[in-house]
């Protein structure tokens, strides 16, 4: 009987050692890494550590970077639709200068994010001025093409693209306006970035800063001097899209002027050259043609040679004399009539009277332009060096 009991105990003892074999929750006593069967669930218990922030299980923990609160997505650095964001890179190093390093990149992400608003109020103010302009020309070319061809004066339809060339000019006009408080939010900017530097490189000299502190500080240097340059490129394109506009302005102003004058008489002329004068020199300057006299060794303003049939004169004689009374609103004309003094006697009257009426001629064309008859002093006389017929226009 005991035998068989102990045949039964080593029996069963058997069997749980096979059994031990069998099931990977065991622990080995060899050494080796338990064998796994299929779809069995692993366990994996970790050595004892220091806690780890929430989120970090299964990885090691690495501190944040040091970054400044990013701007909105869809504005423009540049031109380039980015997010605006400034990231020094490095680890927090807790001391008072990390602290400075993090905030003064807080400040400088909000400048990034109004030179964004910089950039696009310049660009959206470059497109109306470019759609105002081509409107502009394309209205100027129609009413340039009717003239061209001879039209009736006062037509209606031009004075009605006329108005609407000139609304397109007042558009051009308040974007300069614009531009102008654009260029002065722009100033100041530049007036917060200078001192931001400033800031930044004074940071240098704070005691109680580590080597990462000094690493983040020279990164947020270097973004910030980019920013500064960015800023003076703003500016310095905003001053001169302003003097272009300006004096795009004011020639436009000047030649819709000239088509007024072409619209009243039905052809293309020029501006009424009396809107260039003071009102107030009227007298100066008709006691000025009655008692004034020209230096004999004057230069001629322009000289016109009738020396074919029909001379295209009127649009230099129109340039020369606007360009005169901008540079001297009082000033008076003398028209000299030239014949050749050469020839027979007979010839030289003919070529007389010829310059006297051509002389009337050139006088016509002036007070179709608008000059008062009383600024302009009509004589004649012949001449050695002369061709044929002339017309001498001196300025008084």
């Amino acid at each position: 009987m005991t035998f068989s009991r102990k045949l039964l105990v080593l029996f069963l003892g058997g069997s749980l050692l096979a059994g031990c074999e069998s099931n990977s929750m065991w622990p080995s006593l060899s050494g080796e890494a338990p064998r796994t069967a299929p779809n069995s669930t692993k366990i994996k218990i970790a050595a004892p550590s220091v806690p780890a922030p929430v989120g970090s299980v299964g990885r090691s923990y690495q501190p944040p970077q040091l970054s400044a609160p990013s701007a909105k997505s869809g504005q423009t650095v540049g031109g380039v639709g980015t997010e605006t964001q400034i990231s020094l890179g490095g680890k927090k190093t807790g001391t008072f200068v990390g602290k400075k390093i993090f905030s003064m990149g807080g400040d400088l992400s909000k400048l990034k994010g109004a030179i964004n608003r910089l950039n696009g109020r310049m660009s959206k103010l470059r497109g109306e001025n470019e759609s105002a302009t081509q409107r502009y020309h394309g209205i100027v070319a129609a009413m340039s093409a009717k003239l061209q061809a001879g039209t009736t004066p006062g037509n209606p339809v031009l004075v009605k693209q006329w108005n609407e060339a000139q609304q397109q000019l007042e558009k051009i006009e308040g974007n300069i306006s614009k531009m102008n408080g654009l260029s002065n939010d722009s100033g100041s900017e530049a007036t917060v970035a200078g001192y931001l530097l400033d800031s930044v490189r004074a940071t240098y000299t704070l005691s109680g800063a580590v080597d990462e502190d000094h690493v983040q500080l020279r990164r947020l240097e270097d973004e910030v001097n980019r920013t500064v340059v960015f800023i003076d490129r703003l500016l310095n394109e905003l001053s001169n899209d302003i003097n272009r506009q300006t004096g795009y302005l004011g020639n436009e102003r000047r030649n819709l002027t000239t088509m007024s004058i072409a619209i009243k008489n039905g052809e293309r002329y020029g501006a009424s050259l009396v809107n260039r004068a003071f009102a107030q020199t009227e007298i100066k300057t008709r006691a000025a043609v009655r008692s004034g006299k020209r230096r004999a060794n004057s230069r001629p303003l322009v000289v016109i040679r009738f020396d074919r049939p029909n001379v295209a004169y009127q649009q230099a004689l129109y340039n020369a004399v606007s360009r005169a009374v901008e540079r001297k609103p009082e000033a008076a004309f003398d028209l000299v009539a030239v014949s050749p003094k050469a020839g027979t006697p007979s010839a030289r009257i003919l070529n007389t009277t010829a310059a006297k009426r051509n002389a009337e001629g050139v006088l016509r064309t002036l007070t179709d332009m608008g000059l008062p008859a009383s600024r302009v002093n009509l004589t004649a006389t012949n001449s050695t060096t002369a061709r044929s017929n002339e017309v001498r226009v001196y300025v008084r």
